[in-house]
This record gives C-alpha cells, sequence and structure tokens, in this order.
C-alpha cells in the first residue's frame, strides 16, 4: 500500500510539472508568438541568434521548442543550416539557466503568483493580461510541483530499496546515463526532467555522482525530443534537430566517461550538491558553443543522410494525396462530416507543402520544386471537387441545425484552400519567374522583409490547421489577430521599400513592382487561411457582421 501511494504521488507530482511546463509555454507563444518570428527571421549572423535563442528557450520554458521552431523556419528556407544550430545551441544553454531559477527554494512565491495570476486569468477580459495570468499560474504551478515532489520523496529517502538502487548506479553510471536519457525522453521535457533529478539530489535522495550521469543523459535525451517530433517533417528540417543531437549527444557521452573515469572535480567545492549539478548543467550546455565555428562540417553529412525527396520520385502512393472521400456509399451525418475535416486538414497539408519552398524559389530557380508544386495544386482542385459532390450528396432533413453549419463551414474553407493554392501558383510563382528571366534580385533587407511576411503566414497556417481539428475559440481570436499582425507587416515592408527607392538603392529600383506585389499577395493568402476562424468566432458572437462605423442618427448630420 505504501508503494501505491508513493507511486501515485510521485506520478501526480510528475504530471503537475509537465502540466505547468506546458501551461507557461502556451501562455507565452499565444502572447509573443508573432514578435517572436520576426525577431527570429529578421537577425543574420550566427554569433547574434546565439542571445536569440537563449531567449526563446527561458520565455518558451523549452529547448525542443525552440528546436522545433527551427526546424519549422529550416522546412521554409527561412533559415541556413548554421544559423539554425546556432539558435538550437542558445536554446539549450538558455534552458539551462532557466532550470537555476526554478531550482531555487522560492515556496513563498507560489501563493502571491496564484493569486496575481489567478486574477488577471479569471477577472480581466484583455487578451493580453489572460495570456500574463496564465503564464504566471504556471510558474506558481512549477514550484508548488518541485515543493510536491521533495515531499514525495522525503520519506523513502532512508528506505532501504534507495541506498541499494543508488549504491547500483552509481557504480555502473552508464546505466544511469540512459536512466536520465529515458526520463527526459518520456517526459518530453528536458526542464521538468533535470528539474526533478536535482530535486531528489538536493533531498539526499541520490548522491551526487549518480546525479551527474542522469543530468547528462537527460541532455541527450533532451536532443532526442525534437528528433522524435519532427520525423515527419521534410528532410531539410530534420537536419538541424538531427545535428543537434549529433553534437549533444557526443559531448554528453565524452563528459560521462571524463567524469567517472578521471574523477574530474571541476565544479565550485563550496556549493551544494544540488547546485552543483545545475552549475555542471550550465557549464556543459555553454561549452557546446566552442563547437559552432566546426558546425558548418555537418552540413554536407546531413544532407547525405537526410536528402531532399526529387520530384522524380513522384507523390504516388503517399497517404496526403489519396483522398479520404472514395466510398460511394454517403454513412450517417457525424460520420459524413468528420470524414469531411479529414479531406480539408489534408488540403490544409497539402497548401502547407506548396507554400513552404516559395521563398526559396524565389532566391534560386528551381524547375523540379515549381513542377510538384504545380501538380500539387491539381490535386487539391481535384479534392475541392470532391468535397462539393460529397457534401451535396448529404441529405439536408438528416442534418441538424449545428451540422449544417459545421457542414457549410467545411466546403467555404475547402473554397478558401483552393484559392490560395491559386494565389501560389498563377501569381506568385509566375513572378519568381519573372525575375529569374530578367536576372533580378531583391536587394538584401527587401529579401529579409518577404521572409519575415512568409515565415509569419506559415505560423499562421499551421495554427489555423490545428483550429480545424480543434475548433478552439481562443486560437481562433489568435488566428484572426495575425491577420492584423499581417497587415501591418505588409504596410511597413511597403513604406521601407519606399524609403530605399528614395535612396537610390538600384537592387530595389529594378524589382519593385514585384516586391510590392509578392509582399501583396502573400497578405492575400494569409487571408484566405485564416477564414477557419470565422465560423467559430460567430458561433460565440466574437465576430462584427460589418467594419463600417453607424451611421449618423436622424437629424445629425455626418461631420
Amino acid at each position: 500500500m505504501l508503494v501505491l501511494s508513493f507511486l501515485t504521488q510521485l506520478f501526480g507530482a510528475t504530471m503537475l510539472l509537465l502540466f505547468a511546463v506546458r501551461m507557461v509555454r502556451t501562455g507565452i507563444e499565444r502572447a509573443f508568438g508573432a514578435r517572436f518570428r520576426r525577431l527570429v527571421t529578421s537577425t543574420r549572423g550566427p554569433t547574434r541568434l546565439v542571445p536569440i535563442g537563449v531567449m526563446l528557450a527561458i520565455v518558451l520554458q523549452s529547448s525542443a521548442a525552440v528546436t522545433l521552431l527551427v526546424a519549422g523556419f529550416a522546412a521554409g528556407g527561412v533559415i541556413g543550416f548554421v544559423p539554425g544550430i546556432a539558435l538550437v545551441l542558445g536554446g539549450d544553454l538558455g534552458s539551462a539557466l532557466l532550470i537555476q531559477v526554478l531550482s531555487l527554494k522560492l515556496d513563498w512565491l507560489a501563493p502571491v503568483l496564484l493569486m496575481v495570476g489567478g486574477i488577471l486569468f479569471l477577472k480581466t477580459e484583455r487578451r493580453s493580461l489572460r495570456q500574463a495570468g496564465r503564464i504566471i499560474l504556471g510558474i506558481a504551478l512549477i514550484l508548488l510541483s518541485l515543493d510536491l515532489l521533495r515531499n514525495t520523496m522525503e520519506p523513502i529517502r532512508d528506505s532501504a530499496f534507495l541506498p541499494s538502487m543508488s549504491a547500483y548506479l552509481e557504480r555502473d553510471y552508464l546505466t544511469a546515463f540512459m536512466v536520465g536519457g529515458a526520463l527526459a525522453f518520456v517526459m518530453h521535457s528536458s526542464v521538468a526532467a533535470i528539474l526533478m533529478c536535482v530535486t531528489v539530489v538536493a533531498i539526499g535522495a541520490l548522491p551526487f555522482a549518480v546525479g551527474v550521469s542522469l543530468v547528462l543523459g537527460a541532455n541527450l535525451g533532451s536532443a532526442l525530443i525534437p528528433v522524435w517530433l519532427c520525423r515527419g517533417f521534410p528532410a531539410e528540417a530534420r537536419r538541424i534537430p538531427v545535428a543537434n543531437l549529433v553534437i549533444r549527444g557526443a559531448a554528453a557521452l565524452c563528459a560521462l566517461f571524463v567524469l567517472n573515469g578521471l574523477h574530474i572535480p571541476f565544479w565550485h567545492q563550496g556549493a551544494q550538491d544540488a547546485q552543483q549539478l545545475v552549475l555542471l548543467h550550465i557549464g556543459f550546455n555553454a561549452s557546446l558553443l566552442i563547437t559552432l565555428p566546426f558546425c558548418g562540417w555537418l552540413e554536407k553529412p546531413m544532407a547525405a543522410c537526410l536528402p531532399m525527396r526529387r520530384a522524380a520520385d513522384g507523390d504516388h502512393g503517399n497517404p496526403a494525396f489519396l483522398s479520404v472521400l472514395k466510398d460511394n456509399t454517403v454513412p450517417p451525418a457525424p460520420q459524413a462530416l468528420a470524414n469531411l475535416r479529414r479531406e480539408v486538414l489534408r488540403m490544409a497539408g497539402i497548401v502547407s507543402d506548396m507554400f513552404g519552398p516559395v521563398i526559396t524559389i524565389y532566391a534560386e530557380p528551381d524547375p523540379d520544386r515549381v513542377k510538384r508544386i504545380t501538380e500539387r495544386d491539381e490535386v487539391v482542385n481535384v479534392a475541392l471537387d470532391g468535397v462539393r459532390r460529397y457534401a451535396s450528396a448529404l441529405p439536408a432533413d438528416d442534418l441538424t441545425r449545428q451540422q449544417r453549419r459545421d457542414l457549410r463551414a467545411l466546403v467555404d474553407y475547402a473554397i478558401a484552400l483552393e484559392a490560395a493554392g491559386d494565389i501560389i501558383v498563377k501569381r506568385l510563382l509566375p513572378l519568381a519567374e519573372e525575375m529569374h528571366e530578367d536576372s533580378q534580385r531583391f536587394s538584401p533587407a527587401g529579401r529579409a522583409e518577404l521572409e519575415q511576411i512568409h515565415a509569419s503566414v506559415m505560423e499562421n497556417l499551421k495554427l489555423a490547421t490545428n483550429i480545424l481539428i480543434s475548433r478552439d475559440v481562443e486560437s481562433a481570436r489568435a488566428l484572426l489577430e495575425g491577420k492584423t499582425e499581417m497587415k501591418r507587416l505588409e504596410r511597413n515592408s511597403r513604406k521601407q521599400h519606399l524609403k530605399r527607392l528614395s535612396q537610390g538603392d538600384v537592387d530595389s529600383f529594378s524589382t519593385s513592382d514585384k516586391h510590392v506585389e509578392t509582399a501583396y499577395l502573400m497578405k492575400e493568402f494569409n487571408s484566405w487561411i485564416v477564414t477557419v476562424a470565422h465560423p467559430i468566432l460567430e458561433r460565440e458572437g466574437e465576430l462584427l457582421e460589418s467594419r463600417l462605423a453607424k451611421p449618423p442618427a436622424a437629424g445629425h448630420p455626418a461631420k
């Protein structure tokens, strides 16, 4: 019975810790996601990207989240291999610095944060204040989960089982290393895993030597998490997470054998064991930055191991190109709507694959990619025809009022996706081809602005796809607010472009029409994508019918 009680408390404390870390991350992503995208895509130079990676990991509460963000940028051609590695290594260091803060004894702070966060989240209507409340509540829950974890481990510190297990792990440091890696991977959070290890060592439940092996193993496990999560990404997106795994894995193994084999006590002798572990973790991740000048050597091996799929390979047999509306018989209404939602989701995935490489095609001609994008547009057109036929075959009398609304929303969004695909094939790609025929290139500043707009559209497309599945109101609001952000980006790009023209920039002058039109078309593409949020917000009464001001009352002429 005591074992069951211990396992229940341990599992509960761990789940609370994971939930709290995720709560903070989602709050920050919703509140500041667009600003982070602009910051990453507008900064050049690997050394300048390292502190940005540090900051991103601290605010997102996860180095894996930073790696996945970079992988998404790499898939769209927005960021190169070495700058991407710089961001990821900075993220690893930022995650380590975050653990230093969270490992401090701040029990008195948790009630204060719960009070402030609860008031902001429950009693305010402004979205920014609500997200701030979510973040503060998440931090308070992290502190409470760590305190709960300490209280859970305290009774077994002097048990007969723990000393024998500790002695075994201390002798077999390779097993302890693998346990740490498995712990981080299963928890899907290096922050949570290392905080748990530090907490257990702090109360004396495990010796410091075992903690060293666990922490080094957790570094390997945390590098494995994004590799697993992006396993379905394009090859160019997976290269950076795999390269990070190679760098951190090799360094962690080397540190494991050096520290346990040679017994080199380089940590601060006066610090407590838990603080020594945190300093060791920070020092390990900081030392990885010295590999940055040599990361370029990994680019060719990664490209050879993860080559881009050629157009000649074709898309035959790819599940993404197989319609889910193949049956001639129409199932009951709930199943039919589920089939339609899956088909529209498939269309959204294909449109995302079409739009991702567009910015790269502007920089370098790639007939194979252009051909593949054109073929995928035909798939989208065929899918829209299938959606219309399938929807028209549903007997209207068998549908409830809400089901008819859902059906109309799905058909409308399928039409929007087809229109977005036409923008790519009929307008963006011909513009890129004209530039290559005339040997034109955007100015460096102009290209950076378009890359920033492209990255924002890709992020909105990913959010729109999630909304299509979850139908979450808060996410729908965030997506529609992203439309306003897109207008601002396009307007600022136009202003900066005109400023460069007035300064006599030759590249800006030769590509003036194409720059302005490309930015406008990306904004128009985004406008079609965000329409998935309209029916959700209309259902909740959070969408105005018109942006026009009310007409003046009788007897009061307009001013």
